[in-house]
């Protein structure tokens, strides 16, 4: 079986950060590069009467062309040999069964911080605690600290 790198991709600068090192790594290692974007329609998040344009919204095809669209957006002029794979289900699952054949995972931190990661759950930490090959979380670099404006610190709480 020939080795396979697995990334996550949604479209966020995360994500394409993501598909950048995981394709560095697929030209170093001489492998293909599977770039995985997971869908699914949420129906469980409408309540109540919608209207006729929310509803089209959620026509599955119309859905499942505009995460297609994104994909080929994605992984447009990335080198090597990348290969697209739109897959209905929750991304975790998804990106977790798909490292079943993998060498190597690879997601990006969107880096929700504690709060949101703790009410909405993480795709990166499920990852790494549910994969079946290792995984590497690509994060966002921290922006550059801005040295011309002066940092404000509070006096003397009493």
């Amino acid at each position: 079986m020939s080795e396979t790198i697995v990334v996550g991709v949604d479209g966020s600068a995360a994500g394409q950060d993501a598909l950048r090192w995981a394709v560095d790594e697929g030209l170093r290692r001489g492998c293909a590069v599977e770039a995985v974007l997971a869908w699914h329609v949420d129906y469980g998040i409408v309540i109540g009467p919608m209207s006729a344009t929310v509803a089209a919204s959620l026509d599955r095809e119309r859905v499942r062309e505009a995460h297609q669209a994104v994909l080929d957006e994605a992984v447009a002029g990335a080198e090597g040999d990348v290969r697209p794979v739109l897959a209905e289900g929750d991304p975790r699952d998804v990106l977790a069964k798909a490292s079943e054949h993998a060498s190597l995972l690879v997601v990006g931190s969107r880096g929700a911080g504690p709060v949101r990661e703790a009410l909405l759950g993480s795709v990166s930490s499920f990852c790494v605690h549910h994969a079946a090959c290792p995984v590497v979380v690509v994060r966002l670099p921290k922006p550059a600290r801005d040295e011309a404006r002066p940092v404000i610190t509070p006096g003397p709480l009493l």
